[in-house]
């Protein structure tokens, strides 16, 4: 599927080039293309990073934390929360906790119900959709303040988080 989409994606790309007669010199000066080459190198430089730390460290990391979440369950949803924003996917936050939770006896209801622990990404402003916003507005009101993690994402991805973790445990503890 991802090799599919980017296929979708540049010829598209390729089409609106050709067939809108754009003056390709001038795609480097745009905002636009600007905003996602900063997104790109962003992205992949921390996804990496975050990948070759984790397949480095896995059992250390495992042996570190086995002891907090088992005695304390809740904890996997910081644990979660954190290596979210590591590696800056949500997907590759629970395919690299899941497992751990699973191997350290987490309750598999816990583990779903904390499951919107795993959007972290928006501590660090360096997720596309951040980047762009941030570049796009002319206004200024969409920023990075001084201390980086200030910015205009932070109180509503924590209360978004916080909520969905909060709503999930009582789900769980209502319905099963």
């Amino acid at each position: 599927m991802n090799l599919a989409i980017q296929i979708m994606m540049l010829s598209a790309g390729a089409l609106i080039v050709l067939l809108c007669k754009v003056v390709t010199k001038e795609i480097p000066n745009g905002t636009v293309f600007k905003a996602g080459m900063v997104a790109v190198i962003s992205i992949f430089g921390v996804a990496w990073m975050a990948d070759t730390f984790f397949d480095a460290h896995f059992e250390v990391l495992k042996a570190a934390l086995a002891g907090v979440v088992a005695t304390k369950p809740w904890t996997y949803a910081i644990v979660l929360f954190i290596v979210s924003k590591l590696v800056n996917s949500q997907a590759a936050a629970i395919v690299a906790i899941a497992p751990l939770g699973v191997s350290l006896g987490v309750d598999p209801k816990m583990m779903v119900a904390f499951i919107s622990a795993s959007y972290g990404y928006f501590i660090l402003p360096t997720y596309a959709s951040d980047l762009a916003c941030i570049g796009f507005d002319r206004s200024g009101t969409t920023r990075i303040g001084k201390f980086i993690i200030n910015h205009s994402f932070i109180i509503p991805g924590l209360i978004g988080v916080g909520t969905g973790c909060i709503v999930g445990y009582l789900l769980v503890k209502v319905l099963l």
